[in-house]
């Protein structure tokens, strides 16, 4: 069931991705203030992942794991919808990465030319399966032929929800970010039980290597179907 502490559950103008991208506009600033470090499993897969040429991430926000990356690619593009975000990522990385404004459904890179990728707490945002699935195959198809991406999501196993993460479904739902001078703003979120995570991958042009629940996360890692190494 979505969560009692949702404020909006039924705020559809919090919907559209056009509203989930304003969003990032109004609170960009403050958001970006609260995300200083790396989170841990982004680091672990990065780490294991070794050099490569080219690296992305997917809904970069604040450039904090494009950073990251920087110290493993000899190129990396970040990728985000808001502006407002984008600047504090320029404000943090510099020249070192290439910011661009753009959407996840609509990647604007040629097919085969990523190496390494992670797409995380960002397709969770997106506010249809069909969306979310169109940003999974645009995923595998900029990835390289033996290349790897992360992927996460929140999950019905976060203890912000009272949701069953064992559950088949996930749900959508709107959760308050509130700004320093009080005022909230609803933030759109699919949350994905792990078997529909499983599901929208395999129903995509990836192939699910490994997946694990951690901090209240789905994290999967993905491959180009029909590209293993």
């Amino acid at each position: 069931m979505p969560p009692s502490d949702s404020s909006a559950d039924n705020d559809e103008p919090a919907r559209s991705r056009a509203a989930v991208r304003r969003t990032y506009e109004d609170i960009g600033d403050h958001f970006s203030k609260t995300r200083e470090y790396a989170w841990p499993e982004v680091e672990s897969f990065v780490d294991e992942c070794g050099s490569v040429e080219t690296a992305l991430d997917v809904g970069c926000g604040n450039g904090r794991h494009a950073e990251l990356l920087a110290g493993v690619a000899d190129r990396v593009v970040g990728l985000d919808a808001s502006r407002a975000l984008l600047q504090a990522a320029t404000d943090r990385v510099g020249d070192s990465v290439a910011l661009l404004q753009g959407d996840a459904t609509r990647l604007p890179l040629a097919a085969g030319s990523v190496d390494l990728a992670v797409y995380v707490a960002t397709l969770h945002h997106l506010p249809s399966q069909s969306a979310r699935r169109a940003s999974l195959d645009e995923l595998a198809r900029v990835l390289a032929p033996g290349a790897r991406a992360l992927v996460s999501a929140w999950s019905t196993a976060h203890d912000r929800f009272d949701a069953d993460p064992d559950a088949d479904e996930g749900f959508d739902t709107t959760v308050d970010w509130t700004l320093p001078g009080g005022e909230t703003v609803p933030r759109f979120y699919h949350i994905y039980a792990s078997a529909e995570f499983e599901r929208d991958v395999a129903d995509s042009a990836l192939r699910l290597v490994s997946m694990e629940l951690s901090s209240g996360n789905c994290y999967g890692v993905v491959e180009p179907e029909g590209k293993r190494t």
